[in-house]
């Protein structure tokens, strides 16, 4: 049973009656005769052979409320891109390919990066951000919502539930984030919200004192839920990272963008599961290991913005508040879990929290040496007023491709 609790500081819609959801899609296609409605899925060629994609496809197929589906596909080959073209083509929404690996979008890249203005590293970030300028490109959308292709437990309805608030004209939010508990296989599963987020989070608010933007990233259920959407007024002057840090990233420039009252959370979903990264505690390039530093510096980033001043001392301050107060929150989580039934490993969650904790101080050194890092990719705005022509020429570079494939 869903709670109505309101935190105050983000807009909370539980799922408390279990509308009928022929009655849902039912008033979503209404709005969508007037509200346009685009999905972006950014994906990685490899996810193409997982049941994974093939399920939210499937699912898909029947969401008739969405008018264009944008595909940025990541590490893909010409024969590959080829195949994605018919493995795609069994949705009957008006879709598109972003073939990032081909020569075309490569070009357009190589443009952009003498100019100083292309994204650094590749990327979910990267990805996105390309998919957004092809969205601004087509001109066809006035809501845009994103998703992975690794929900194992999708289902239409997290879709319509997501894209919901901002497509309803009788409600004033332009920006809704989904969340879920994650729970699978009788696991608790969660691990980087939970155990770095929100005792980061917690422990941030009592070293630094009281700070409006961390109160407002409490608000969330689940600050790092890959599922957004958002009106498409907000798209040509987001800034977004292209690291790890990208839904904390978006998260701020939702902050710095929109009043609170244009923001809202969504539940979409009973449970939720996708691919599981693994901690990679020898390789601090990868997995949780790389995630926890990009979100860790996202974070400093955008509270140093706001006028909070770090040291060594502060950051080592952080971790230890940070590491004491993260097992007192694996303690809670285990109890939760025994209650209804699931399973944590202490041991694990405590080696997760004991990588994360000296990733804080990583992720601080990194922030002190390199004060002047601007790791935001441009935002579209800047691009249009640098290369007035580069979202046609994006544009025309996605038709190409498809023609020829």
């Amino acid at each position: 049973m869903a709670d109505f609790h309101q935190n105050g500081s983000v807009a909370t819609l539980h799922n408390l009656s279990k509308m009928p959801f022929d009655v849902l899609e039912g008033q979503l296609r209404q709005f969508a005769s007037t509200r346009k409605i685009t999905l972006i899925l950014p994906s990685l060629f490899s996810e193409l052979g997982r049941d994974a994609l093939s399920r939210i496809l499937d699912e898909l197929s029947g969401a008739s409320y969405i008018n264009h589906v944008i595909i940025g596909l990541d590490q893909a080959t010409e024969e590959q891109y080829r195949f994605a073209k018919s493995y795609f083509a069994r949705l009957p929404q008006k879709h598109d390919i972003l073939w990032n690996d081909g020569p075309r979008l490569q070009e357009i890249h190589s443009k952009l990066a003498l100019a100083g203005l292309a994204p650094a590293e590749a990327g979910k970030g990267r990805n996105v951000w390309y998919c957004i300028g092809y969205a601004l490109a087509s001109q066809n959308a006035d809501v845009v919502a994103l998703h992975d292709c690794d929900i194992t437990t999708y289902s239409r309805e997290m879709l319509a539930r997501l894209v919901y608030p901002v497509s309803n004209p009788a409600f004033p939010y332009q920006f809704c984030k989904g969340y879920y508990p994650r729970i699978a296989g009788g696991k608790l599963n969660g691990r980087v919200s939970r155990l770095l987020v929100s005792p980061l989070l917690l422990s941030i608010q009592k070293v630094c004192g009281h700070v409006d933007y961390i109160e407002y990233l409490k608000g969330f259920r689940y600050p790092l839920a890959g599922e957004f959407a958002m009106r498409v007024s907000m798209l040509p002057d987001m800034r977004i990272p292209s690291d790890w840090g990208l839904e904390i990233g978006v998260l701020s420039e939702v902050w710095r963008n929109l009043s609170s009252r244009a923001v809202c959370q969504v539940d979409i979903s009973d449970a939720y599961d996708h691919k599981h990264q693994q901690l990679s505690k020898a390789d601090a390039s990868q997995g949780l290991s790389r995630m926890s530093v990009d979100i860790s510096k996202a974070l400093f980033r955008k509270l140093a913005t706001d006028g909070v001043v770090f040291s060594q001392e502060t950051f080592r301050t952080i971790k230890a508040t940070y590491y004491r107060t993260a097992l007192d929150l694996i303690e809670m989580y285990h109890h939760d879990a025994l209650m209804n039934g699931l399973y944590t490993d202490r041991h694990q969650e405590e080696e997760a929290v004991e990588l994360f904790a000296a990733n804080i101080v990583t992720a601080g050194q990194l922030f002190l040496e390199n004060p002047m890092e601007t790791p935001f990719i441009p935002n579209w705005s800047r691009i249009q007023s640098a290369d007035p022509d580069l979202l046609r020429t994006l544009h025309e570079a996605v038709a190409a491709d498809s023609a020829e494939a």
